[in-house]
């Protein structure tokens, strides 16, 4: 028990929970205590996602030693929504639309996304044309109302969702970004005369101009939100009956917190979450190290995921896509306008031709003895020799090592005529080529480049793989935080309390409105700051806001930052020169003369967040060694290797330890690859840097 908690009965703990797709990760925060952390990694249980998590924050109380009533506040993060959204397993979900626009989501963007592919399978779009059903009204793009909502339909409209067993609704009216009048008297018609039906609108899920995105955007968060308001109350009331009696959060897309009752609203909000969480805790890192451009690298039971990240500020996107009906080609899945921290990612392999299935935690890969039979990544590395199986999470999970070897052996060496090691190594060369191939393509994207940055790699098979995947990025330097393998847990801890909206306000910078503007934004901040202060705890808040900007005419706008503040005349060519400089950065040129217009206006409001202390490089003294050695095998041109096995909580600042090496801990374990070595700073990172060419 940690004597400094048993004293009193004070509220200092934070917990954090992270469900994955294979494993639940639990962070304990205790400040002021020698252990910062107390970490727990437990398999997640698919068809009660709360049981699995509520045995990973038992185990982490009882080796603190403290008691649900001392814990101040819960943050979590889970995949629960994407999994929906990807496995199609959401709500019946029915769509009003104004009337003539019923087919918005059948014309989308009047394009196909491979137009050469004549076998072309189209994204799907939830909702078949059968449930999308009209009203007759219509509003401008000015926010005046051209014809009224009529009324008198509506029970008989309600007849036919109830004909076609709708249980949730998603209202997109024409231009209710301008105007939610309607669709609000509608969500009051329906919430009167079918009191237990979900409904979803627009103008609160993305009051942005552009009806498909803003319609699938709607419709994605009507999909999850049934099975996410049950899943967030079911473990709000397992929490309360364990003793919890504090604020509860759940984390966002864009890396930062909302209450519960919020995520509940907006659910589709909580797509990315889990992932976003490890953007954090790298850009913490990254700040510690004092690290200006890293590529955080995130890979656990069932994905892997790739950030950039400058000047401690990961790469955020507005507008992604989920469930593509092909992985990396643009516009085949469903578009979603939320805020999001922007990864580029990969399922995991299943075997060695093709993916992205993965066997999760249930079944499970074959070597956990649960009843998975084909061959994972994780009966590669297995087999490889790269897992220790006594210390594999924390010897709570039984690693059979002739049953890894004997389904890689059965589902790739006999078709190939390959050794068991010999296939495990074709998949483990597979899933890090396609990894490092994913970043790469990603960072050309973005004008970007990798062999510069330094990768900070967690996950619970992230500081496995991240040697290999480093060299065939063209990286030199990685970095491994402590408690690496729950890494998305802790970065929960480290996020802040916000909320971002987005409206969508025209203008042109040479005619501008301000009294439009400036109203709209007050408005926003109104709005944003209430959401805040539920969860603030009286913490101070920071407000920034942006604007959308493009030369007139053109299809996307560039992010330009405004003030806090009421925008006047002396702002404007501050704004000019911005979007100029911001125009240039991107596309080497700019337009003279050309008329500048502003479509969307964006503001977030978040707790503030204190800048951490540097930590300083240690200058590595002594080259430690260990008596304990294991096989591993590196390939035809590596060869079997004998590779020194460390524990990672016998190392410390200074230690220097040369590859090829094991360096296991609770949750994972770090390969060092026999051209690198790894050395512990003052803050307990590992450094693994590249000692040849």
């Amino acid at each position: 028990m940690l004597e400094s908690n048993s004293r009193n009965n004070k509220k200092k703990a934070r917990l954090a929970v992270d469900i994955g797709g294979t494993f639940t990760d639990v962070a304990l925060e205790l400040p002021g205590t020698a252990t910062t952390f107390v970490t727990a990694k437990t398999p997640t249980t698919p068809r009660n996602p709360v049981e699995g998590a509520m045995q990973g924050v038992r185990l982490a109380l009882e080796q603190s030693g403290i008691s649900p009533a001392q814990v101040s506040s819960f943050i979590h993060g889970t995949t629960l929504a994407t999994n929906a959204l990807i496995e199609k397993k959401g709500a019946t979900v029915g769509v009003i639309a104004t009337q003539g626009f019923r087919d918005i989501l059948e014309i989308a963007y009047e394009r196909r996304y491979n137009q050469y592919d004549i076998l072309l399978d189209k994204p799907d779009m939830l909702v078949p044309r059968e449930r999308c059903l009209t009203v007759p009204e219509r509003m401008l793009a000015s926010g005046e109302v051209l014809e009224p909502l009529e009324e008198s339909g509506i029970d008989e409209l309600l007849a036919k969702f109830d004909a076609l067993e709708v249980n949730s609704l998603a209202v997109g009216l024409l231009h209710s970004y301008a105007n939610p009048a309607h669709e609000q008297r509608l969500a009051e018609l329906i919430s009167a005369k079918r009191p237990g039906w979900f409904v979803s609108l627009s103008s609160e899920v993305s009051p942005e101009a552009r009806e498909y995105d803003r319609l699938c955007t709607t419709v994605a968060n009507a999909y999850v939100q049934p099975l996410m308001a049950t899943y967030l109350r079911e473990f709000a009331n397992a929490l309360a009956e364990e003793g919890f009696d504090c604020p509860l959060y759940a984390i966002t897309s864009g890396g930062g917190m909302t209450t519960f009752e919020t995520a509940i609203r907006f659910p589709i909000r909580l797509v990315e979450s889990g992932p976003s969480g490890g953007a954090v805790l790298a850009a913490k890192v990254a700040e510690q190290c004092g690290l200006e451009c890293v590529v955080s690298f995130d890979m656990g039971g069932t994905t892997a995921k790739v950030c950039l990240i400058d000047d401690g500020l990961p790469q955020t996107s507005r507008h992604f896509e989920v469930a593509r009906a092909e992985r990396f080609l643009k516009g085949s899945g469903l578009p979603v306008r939320i805020p999001v921290i922007e990864m580029i990612g990969l399922d995991r392999l299943g075997r060695i031709t093709v993916g992205p299935e993965s066997a999760g935690s249930e079944p499970g890969p074959a070597c956990f003895g649960r009843g998975g039979e084909r061959a994972t990544v994780t009966d590669a590395d297995v087999t490889l020799g790269y897992i220790v199986p006594d210390a594999f999470a924390e010897g709570r999970l039984c690693v059979d090592v002739n049953a890894a070897e004997m389904a890689v052996s059965r589902d790739v060496g006999q078709p190939m005529q390959l050794e068991a090691k010999e296939a495990a190594q074709g998949v483990s060369q597979i899933v890090d080529e396609n990894m490092a191939s994913a970043g790469r393509v990603h960072a050309v994207e973005c004008g970007k480049s990798l062999n510069a940055r330094t990768m900070i790699a967690f996950g619970g098979n992230g500081p496995l793989h991240a040697t290999r995947i480093a060299e065939k990025m063209g990286v030199s330097r990685i970095v491994i935080p402590p408690d690496p393998g729950v890494g998305s847990a802790i970065g929960f801890l480290a996020a802040p309390v916000s909320y971002e909206l987005v409206r969508s306000h025209y203008t042109t910078l040479r005619n501008f409105d301000f009294v439009g503007v400036n109203g709209l934004l007050r408005r926003m901040s109104e709005d944003a700051t209430k959401i805040v202060e539920r969860g603030a705890n009286g913490q101070r808040l920071n407000e920034v806001r942006t604007a959308f900007i493009r030369y007139k005419g053109q299809g996307h706008e560039i992010e330009v930052p405004l003030p806090a503040r009421d925008l006047t005349e002396n702002d404007l060519p501050q704004l000019v020169a911005d979007h100029e400089t911001a125009y240039r950065a991107q596309f080497h040129r700019s337009v003279p003369e050309m008329v500048i217009e502003v479509m969307s206006w964006s503001l977030t409001v978040s707790t503030e967040v204190q800048p951490v202390p540097p930590i300083l490089r240690t200058t590595a003294t002594e080259t430690v060694t260990s008596h304990q050695l294991r096989e591993v095998y590196f390939g035809s041109q590596g060869g079997r290797r004998q590779a020194s096995v460390f524990f990672r909580k016998d190392l410390v600042p200074g230690n220097r330890v040369e590859g090829p090496a094991l360096i296991v801990e609770a949750q994972t374990t770090a390969l060092v690859a026999p051209d690198f070595e790894a050395e512990v700073d003052g803050g307990g990172n590992l450094f693994l840097l590249k000692t040849s060419a």
